[in-house]
């Protein structure tokens, strides 16, 4: 398991929602193949601009963005204010190239802020530190000093206009520091101001890169700044502070593109349940369209995975990760004090279930949102289920809670698994057998 070290309490509700929406959202979805259109497939700059000042997406409601997010169980949202495009999503005075002075002469991120908060959700804004219309953010200060000089003041002015005119924001995500690093931004300097205009704010660990050597063969990292770390469509869990695994509902983009299939409902159910297993928290992204609308297939898909939350939230919102004894071939684990959560990906008709490993006793086992209770029993050193039924009592994965008489412990094959720990361990059990390649008679 992954302990942490203490959360201060203005923090503890990160772990404890879990669960987040991601909105990636700006001129580049009226185009319909992903956020880096400009980029990827080297635009001209001009003509992007032209059309994004066009934009003009007149069935965005913020309100109903909202209410949809907390259906969907989650319990905070972070909305992309400026992506590497550089187009605003909010009145900025340092340029015009916002969703107010251009088409739409709207506030989006005024909008967000107000409709999430008044639905109880977390306000979470994401700033992207490059611009790709600039050619100072590439050239940098050694290149080009009075440019960097004037791209610094558009950065820390709008970032100052994002932490101190939308109320409590709880949440920053910084992306796109690349080529320029953490003394170039001055990132350390901008961190310590942040926490003087929101005291309470967490940021995320995307902060430039380091220009100091941490190891003879690193050159550097950006993972020891900020105060949560960030795998991207990957989970990673992190030892020594909060983190969170950001992902699509879609196959590959995370700006809206048109004809992507979405994952499945237990696609994205087991990547949230894996990151409550591994301690984490789940940011999951939605790219709404050119319209503003979120896209069908999206929207049902997250609905089963919120219906589920509603009966089984229990075991992911604010549990103390899992992964206690080698369950893999059923599902995964959570926990919370002395319960367990055996989350079933894997329903297989069986009416026992065994869980090796756990050297707690278990005083009571239920099938959550059922009224089914299992009897327990024990063999050496696993724990029997028994009375589970035949067909599968719920659409996605199951979640069996397990009540032990005091703090969850499993021996040292729960500990060290397969392919960890001392190997004496694993020839201790082969002996067992002999040392022969043949087969005793």
């Amino acid at each position: 398991m992954y302990q942490l070290p203490g959360i201060p309490d203005k923090w503890k509700w990160f772990p404890e929602a879990r669960y987040g929406l991601f909105l990636h959202w700006g001129p580049y979805a009226a185009l319909g193949r992903g956020e880096q259109i400009l980029f990827r497939e080297h635009m001209d700059p001009a003509a992007y601009e032209e059309a994004a000042c066009k934009w003009n997406p007149k069935r965005f409601d913020a309100k109903k963005w909202a209410k949809l997010a907390k259906s969907f169980g989650m319990k905070y949202a972070c909305l992309t204010t400026r992506h590497h495009d550089g187009y605003c999503l909010w009145d900025s005075r340092y340029t015009d190239y916002t969703s107010m002075r251009q088409a739409p002469k709207r506030d989006f991120v005024r909008e967000y802020a107000d409709a999430f908060r008044t639905e109880g959700l977390k306000i979470g804004l994401y700033y992207s530190w490059l611009d790709w219309r600039v050619p100072a953010y590439f050239d940098g200060p050694d290149k080009d000093p009075d440019g960097w000089a004037e791209m610094k003041k558009y950065i820390y002015g709008q970032l100052e206009e994002l932490l101190t005119g939308y109320g409590k924001i709880d949440y920053f995500f910084f992306d796109g520091a690349w080529p320029r690093n953490r003394d170039e931004l001055e990132s350390e300097a901008i961190l310590r101001q942040m926490r003087i205009w929101q005291p309470d704010i967490l940021v995320n660990n995307r902060l430039g890169i380091s220009t100091h050597k941490v190891g003879e063969e690193d050159p550097g990292s950006d993972w020891d700044l900020g105060d949560f770390g960030t795998p991207e469509r990957e989970i990673h869990a992190e030892r020594t502070r909060l983190w969170e695994s950001c992902d699509v509902t879609t196959q590959r983009f995370w700006g809206y593109s048109a004809g992507e299939d979405a994952k499945t409902s237990k696609q994205l159910l087991d990547i949230l349940c894996e990151c409550a297993e591994k301690g984490g928290n789940l940011l999951m992204n939605i790219g709404p369209d050119g319209d503003g609308e979120f896209p069908p297939q999206v929207v049902a898909n997250l609905s089963a995975v919120g219906d589920w939350l509603t009966r089984n939230g229990e075991a992911v919102y604010g549990t103390d990760n899992g992964d206690f004894t080698e369950f893999s071939t059923h599902g995964r684990e959570t926990s919370r004090g002395n319960t367990l959560y055996l989350i079933i990906k894997f329903w297989d008709g069986n009416p026992e279930l065994r869980v090796n490993d756990l050297l707690t006793d278990v005083k009571e086992a239920v099938i959550l949102g059922t009224d089914i209770s299992l009897s327990v029993r024990r063999e050496d050193h696993a724990v029997i289920l028994s009375g589970l039924p035949k067909e599968k009592p719920e659409a996605l994965f199951p979640v069996i809670r397990l009540t032990c008489d005091g703090p969850i412990r499993t021996n040292e094959w729960g500990v060290s698994r397969n392919w960890q720990g001392d190997p004496d361990r694993l020839a201790r059990w082969a002996e067992k057998r002999g040392n022969s390649v043949w087969v005793r008679k």
